[in-house]
């Protein structure tokens, strides 16, 4: 089983919350933190299955300190994801 982590920025708007991966260029929103939250493990989850499947090459992620210091007023949190290795080599 291979683990993924990297961090995103919770952005919150007017009636929801925005997440971006910077690292990844994903984007996903929820209307509470929570649920940004769970859909953010998700959308990074589909991405990281996507890269493995097709044995692509994933870039290192940024620091979590160069992240909270490029986005002072906003959330950063680092998301996880399992996904098992590709067994159809």
């Amino acid at each position: 089983m291979k683990q993924f982590l990297f961090p995103a920025v919770f952005l919150k708007e007017e009636d929801k919350y925005v997440v971006l991966f910077p690292d990844l260029n994903i984007t996903t929103d929820g209307d509470t933190i929570e649920e940004a939250y769970l859909f953010a493990k998700d959308s990074l989850k589909v991405y990281c299955t996507y890269v493995v499947k097709f044995d692509l090459d994933i870039d290192t992620p940024s620091k979590f300190e160069k992240v909270c210091k490029d986005n002072p007023q906003n959330l950063v949190m680092l998301v996880d994801c399992f996904i098992m290795p590709n067994k159809t080599k």
